[in-house]
C-alpha cells in the first residue's frame, strides 16, 4: 500500500506503507532498549549524601537543643518583662555570647 501527499498538491515522492511500519517499529525497539538501559542504570546507581564536620556540629548541637529541659517558669518571667517592656538588653553581653557560640559551632577559638 502507498500514500500518497495529498497536502497543496505538491509532487513529493511517494512513502511506503510498510517501509514506514518498519521504521517505526525500529524507533520503537531502540526506544525501549534505551528504557531498558536507563532503568538498569538507576538500579545499580545509589545516592549518598555527606556532611561537612561543621553541619556535623550543627546537627549535634540542634540535638542537644532539643533533649535539653525547659525551665518553663524563667520562660514565663522573661515573657512577661518583654511584655511589660521590663526587659532590658545589655549589648556587652550578647556580643561576648554570639562570639563564643560562634567559636564552639565554627572552632574560631574567641
Amino acid at each position: 500500500m502507498t500514500i500518497n501527499n495529498i497536502n497543496n498538491n505538491i509532487n513529493k515522492p511517494q512513502i511506503d506503507g510498510q517501509k514506514l511500519a518498519q521504521q517505526q517499529m525500529q524507533g520503537q525497539s531502540a526506544d525501549s532498549k534505551t528504557a531498558q538501559v536507563a532503568t538498569q542504570s538507576s538500579v545499580l546507581r545509589q545516592d549518598s549524601v555527606s556532611l561537612t564536620p561543621s553541619a556535623q556540629q550543627l546537627s549535634q548541637a540542634q540535638k542537644k537543643d532539643v533533649e535539653a529541659p525547659v525551665n518553663q517558669e524563667k520562660v514565663d518571667k522573661l515573657k512577661k518583662a518583654i511584655t511589660d517592656g521590663d526587659y532590658k538588653i545589655n549589648p556587652d553581653v550578647l556580643a561576648q555570647k554570639i562570639a563564643k557560640l560562634e567559636s564552639q559551632i565554627f572552632g574560631n577559638g574567641a
